[in-house]
């Protein structure tokens, strides 16, 4: 993957490379800030950080897996690109092959197998403006233990009141402000004692969840649901090329006529869906099937894509 390094990416790299490496105990969670490795909870941000004021950041939620040769990140190249387009529209300097290093050396550090990834990029100190030039750019990685396959529970979900941001407002990438919409319609759908929200637009059609792509199956049948507001997820590409599911745009009404509907994300990885307002679905069983697959996959015991997986 190449990359353009700037001054502050080279000025992180000799610092990185003169940083002792970490000998970690149980009291110690590591993360990767600005070229370092540091204690994660010994790093303040000062108050005048334009991202904490206006959103000005991109982040990216990757996952690692243990496979039987060891910790690998999945699809690693790919999550780092869709960031360095996030970054580009902010002006802000970021390096994917320096974020790809300090993935590698915090999930290290932390001796982590199965983790969840967050890299973030974000503007820092300054003033109050709007304007981005003049703040101090910062990056870091911090990676959390977790087990696999935290969509165990079937979710429920809520139709929105509120709808995504339009895709000619917020482009459909990772910034840090536009997840304030997530919030907010994830918020009202608990409220209602759902799980989940579901976005719909204003002609009624699907758009995705707070976080993750919809699927749906109808008589054997496998769609990906597609809206030009909704994330390019990476793990809905991975089913697409795993599967060969058509893509199309869905209007909420024959979603609620699928026979199986169901979530994918990083995080979510393949999640049943049992609920979507009254209606109600049955056992899942070609969700299960998908998720079955995605977790060989995920974990290198498909040859095929072992290519998706970067060896700790």
């Amino acid at each position: 993957m190449s990359a353009t390094v700037t001054p502050i990416a080279e000025a992180a790299h000799a610092r990185h490379a003169t940083q002792p490496h970490p000998r970690p105990d149980a009291a110690t969670v590591f993360a990767w800030f600005d070229g370092a490795l540091v204690d994660a909870g010994a790093v303040q941000a000062g108050l005048t950080t334009h991202a904490m004021h206006y959103g000005s950041g991109v982040f990216e939620g990757m996952r690692a897996y243990a496979t039987d040769s060891g910790a690998a990140v999945f699809r690693l190249p790919e999550h780092l690109e869709r960031m360095r387009r996030g970054a580009e529209m902010f002006g802000l300097p970021f390096d994917p092959a320096l974020c790809a290093e300090a993935t590698l050396a915090t999930l290290r550090a932390n001796r982590h197998t199965d983790a969840y990834i967050r890299p973030l990029a974000w503007f820092g100190e300054g003033g109050f403006g709007l304007d981005v030039e003049g703040h101090v750019p910062h990056m870091m990685v911090a990676t959390t233990a977790t087990s696999v396959h935290l969509n165990g529970s079937r979710a429920r979900l809520g139709v929105g009141k509120w709808r995504r941001n339009p895709a000619d407002s917020l482009p459909p990438l990772k910034l840090c402000g536009s997840y304030v919409n997530s919030i907010l319609a994830k918020r009202e759908a608990k409220a209602r004692g759902f799980d989940e929200a579901l976005f719909t637009d204003r002609e009624g059609f699907t758009v995705e969840c707070t976080g993750a792509n919809v699927f749906m199956v109808k008589n054997g049948r496998l769609t990906a649901v597609e809206h030009r507001d909704a994330l390019p997820g990476i793990t809905r590409d991975t089913l697409l090329q795993l599967t060969g599911a058509e893509t199309r745009m869905v209007p909420l009404a024959e979603l609620l006529d699928a026979d199986e509907v169901f979530a994918c994300g990083t995080a979510a990885e393949v999640a049943p869906v049992a609920q979507i307002e009254e209606r109600e679905f049955g056992d899942n069983p070609v969700t299960r099937e998908l998720a079955d697959l995605y977790g060989q996959v995920v974990r290198g015991r498909e040859p095929a894509w072992r290519h998706w997986l970067t060896d700790v």
